[in-house]
């Protein structure tokens, strides 16, 4: 029994994401060693006793010679992986206050990396969801209601000029299908000019007849049909999920992130049941893709959802013109 039970023992390994001048310190490990000859983040096991804060300050130092303020350090995502050979927690950890000149102080290559140019097949495959968190904003941007595709694209010409979102989910769906594809088109131009990433929402269909689009958010109902990924892998992938199920769901099928909700009471679902952050904190903990807490929030609200695990906030308050 003994036996069984340190075979699938969880090993906790603390995740360095240091960030200099827009790019990401990126070492490669050993031959010798489990996944040898991928990249990786620094980091290490946390020691017993030990909490991952320290841990990561004591790693960094002993991989690369820098050094890091214990309070710089901001949580980025918590990932759960079995290899087969065994099982790890990846708490992965963000700083941008390292100071020094890194060097592969255990005889590993170190460089600076763009996150544009970390490239899943290069490192071990818990890592993919990283590199999607590094890659993703804080903040997801959905748009509102409209009753129509003028007021629509008004309403997110302002918005862009006041908020300028990195990505942005085109939700209408009180228009009709060929309305929702002709607003789609208009959209396209008004996104690119802005430097916003326009995701379309709705199902394949709607992915494949928007062309440039870069991105599909599936409503679970659309999700709940795939048994794999809809799009290529250079275009976004999202999904709205509810539960624990609805999670490792959008994770098999390739889902780059999921929005999660709602987190708290929101006008447009009145009396509709909240998760509240507990619950949201320990959903997003079992999940192994990026989350957004989606539901009642506002732009004050992303600390709080950063703390409880959360990618960022989703939603359409906190950017979207009121009528």
């Amino acid at each position: 029994m003994a036996a069984a039970e340190t075979s699938v023992r969880e090993i906790h390994v603390a995740v360095a994401v240091i960030i200099r001048d827009g790019r990401v310190l990126i070492a490669r490990r050993p031959d010798h060693v489990h996944q040898g000859g991928l990249l990786e983040f620094p980091g290490g096991k946390v020691e017993p006793g030990e909490t991952v804060q320290a841990a990561l300050v004591r790693e960094i130092a002993e991989e690369t010679g820098l050094s890091v303020p214990e309070a710089s350090l901001e949580p980025v995502i918590g990932i759960r992986h079995d290899y087969g050979d065994k099982r790890v927690f990846l708490d992965v950890w963000e700083t941008r206050a390292a100071t020094g000149e890194p060097e592969g102080l255990e005889g590993q290559p170190v460089e600076w990396l763009s996150a544009d140019h970390l490239r899943d097949e290069e490192f071990p495959a818990a890592n993919r969801p990283i590199i999607r968190a590094l890659r993703l904003p804080g903040q997801l941007a959905i748009t509102g209601a409209a009753t129509n595709v003028d007021e629509a694209i008004t309403r997110l010409q302002a918005g862009l000029q006041t908020a300028r979102p990195p990505l942005v989910v085109l939700r209408a769906t009180e228009l009709s299908g060929p309305a929702y594809l002709a607003l789609a088109a208009r959209a396209m131009p008004v996104c690119d000019s802005a430097g916003t990433a326009l995701l379309v929402h709705g199902g394949t269909d709607v992915f494949n007849g928007t062309p440039g689009a870069r991105g599909l958010h599936l409503p679970w109902r659309e999700a709940a049909r795939l048994s794999g990924r809809p799009v290529p892998a250079d275009a976004w992938l999202g999904v709205s999920c509810h539960d624990a199920e609805e999670l490792r769901h959008a994770a098999a099928i390739g889902a780059d992130y999921a929005t999660l909700g709602p987190v708290l009471p929101t006008a447009s679902h009145p009396g509709a049941p909240a998760l509240g952050w507990h619950a949201f904190a320990r959903l997003v903990a079992g999940a192994t893709l990026p989350v957004f807490a989606l539901g009642g929030l506002s732009r004050e609200d992303l600390v709080e959802a950063r703390l409880q695990g959360a990618q960022g906030i989703a939603g359409i308050s906190f950017w979207w013109p009121r009528g």
